[in-house]
């Protein structure tokens, strides 16, 4: 299996004359942007202004202990698989995925538990045990996530929205699918037990979305799940990124750590390359940004006179939610926690309420916890457990001093954890580092350190979205999550895939 890189890596033994791609940052979408631009005849160059590649995906070692910085859930795999395959390669070749069961376990405030699986007869045990009269309008809940995953992923996930008929295309199914409702009002209208219609309305925080504001077909992500699983790559999620260094290396092609892009070279109304901080420039035949995209334009296109992207439509539009991510490392074993664990508080709307509209750091939160050594052992010292907490939280707007706060706030979430489902953690840590919303924003460049760039609101999405073509530059494209279709692990793969239709083959430049 790979081993993430610890040094930049330059292999560059394609023939100059080939056209040039400058990719900016190495997150999933802008690794996957310079493996399909390889495979179509770029000579493609990757710049990463941090010492390792991944962006969000990067990796932390500390104390004999492997970290994943940020995604840790893989639902579909052959977004992977169809990167290996341009490259004459299989993704077993290189990364060990492995099927998690149970997908999450939900522990509610008063201690209940919902094992949430792909196993049909399963969750209908499970529904039954909090509401059996659910267990009817189960399956129609079913149908109405496959029909949105069909409409929204798997027929539009990878095409470009660049032309407003696109969208407009869609709308006759949107409406007849209730797209107009919220996540939430749709799974309202078949559970009647709260706990469920929570357990079945969660998936847009894992995205950055607001349950009670985003559209219903983000109840697609129920279906997606179902249909190809929950996985974990053994490893950690760092060696899906350190595959695709391999394959970009494989492809002749260069990865340049610690080079920070200072701007985006213009002229006339054309990306022409990059300038670093350092002062020198790199010229190419197109630009590939998997910067935030808000970053992208106003940061990056600073003597640009843009007509979309404009300072005030960036300042008016809503960013997502940050995050307080906490790392930390066990000498002993917690053999009952499962890998994937969502702890549920005892408020829900009102605290989303606080996260996106208030913009209020509550006293009290909603943990995602993550324990992969469930699966992998090997992420930890013998006898030890590697773990990270995620708390939703407010972007910056909130005002909130992080380095005064981070460690109270990580202080209760210990207490919380402690209390419910790790005894005596305060006396276990041995390792331990976090991050805020200030290092999503000085350390990813995320603007307001919004952790999954613009909040996917109906009015964000799609055509509304920054383009995957850019609107303001001829030979500037955009990837990630702050492009479409959006954000999560599947959403920045498939960002990559337009561009496929987007940008013209290099026999042709």
């Amino acid at each position: 299996m790979n081993t993430m890189p610890t040094r930049p890596l330059a292999v560059d033994r394609d023939a100059p004359s080939r056209p040039h791609a400058v990719v900016i940052g190495s997150g999933f979408g802008g690794l996957a942007a310079a493996i399909r631009l390889g495979a179509r005849g770029y000579r493609v160059t990757v710049l990463e202004r941090c010492d390792q590649p991944g962006g969000r995906a990067r990796v932390f070692r500390q104390d004999g202990f492997t970290f994943d910085a940020g995604p840790t859930i893989i639902t579909v795999p052959y977004l992977f698989e169809e990167l290996w395959a341009l490259c004459g390669r299989s993704l077993a070749d290189d990364v060990d995925l492995r099927p998690i069961d149970p997908f999450y376990r939900i522990r509610f405030d008063d201690g209940s538990v919902f094992n949430y699986s792909g196993d049909l007869a399963a969750m209908k045990a499970e529904i039954a045990r909090f509401e059996p009269r659910d267990v009817a309008k189960y399956d129609r809940f079913l149908e109405m996530s496959r029909q949105a995953c069909r409409l929204g992923f798997e027929e539009r996930g990878h095409v470009s929205f660049a032309r407003w008929q696109t969208m407009a295309e869609m709308i006759p199914e949107m409406l007849d699918q209730q797209a107009y409702r919220s996540v939430a009002g749709v799974v309202g209208s078949h559970f009647r037990n709260e706990k469920l219609r929570t357990v079945f309305s969660f998936h847009p925080l894992l995205i950055g979305g607001n349950p009670y504001s985003v559209s219903s077909i983000y109840c697609l992500v129920n279906h997606l799940e179902r249909h190809w699983g929950v996985h974990f790559a053994m490893g950690g999620t760092g060696s899906l990124i350190a595959g695709m260094v391999g394959l970009i290396a494989g492809q002749g092609n260069a990865i340049r750590l610690n080079s920070d892009v200072a701007e985006i070279t213009v002229q006339g109304r054309r990306a022409t390359g990059v300038r670093l901080v350092d002062g020198s420039v790199i010229k190419a035949d197109l630009v590939v940004s998997n910067a935030d995209s808000t970053y992208t334009y106003r940061r990056l296109l600073p003597g640009l006179a843009r007509k979309r992207w404009t300072d005030r439509k960036i300042d008016r539009a809503r960013q997502s939610m940050s995050l307080f991510v906490w790392y930390f490392g066990t000498n002993r074993r917690y053999e009952d926690v499962a890998h994937h664990t969502m702890l549920l508080g005892e408020r829900y709307k009102t605290l989303l309420d606080d996260i996106f509209h208030r913009h209020k750091l509550a006293d009290d939160f909603s943990l995602y916890l993550h324990r992969p050594t469930a699966t992998d052992p090997s992420l930890a010292p013998a006898g030890c457990d590697a773990f990270y907490v995620l708390s939703p939280v407010p972007h910056l707007d909130s005002g909130t001093d992080w380095a005064a706060q981070a460690e109270p706030y990580r202080k209760a979430i210990e207490r919380y954890l402690e209390d419910s489902i790790l005894p005596g953690l305060s006396h276990s840590v041995i390792s331990s580092r976090v991050m805020t919303p200030a290092e999503f924003q000085s350390e990813l460049l995320a603007t307001k350190g919004a952790a999954f760039g613009l909040e996917p609101l109906i009015t964000q999405t799609g055509y509304f979205r920054p383009h995957n073509k850019s609107e303001e530059l001829d030979n500037l494209y955009l990837v990630g999550a702050g492009t479409h279709p959006g954000a999560g692990v599947p959403g920045v793969l498939s960002s990559a895939r337009v561009l496929d239709e987007v940008v013209p083959h290099a026999a042709t430049v």
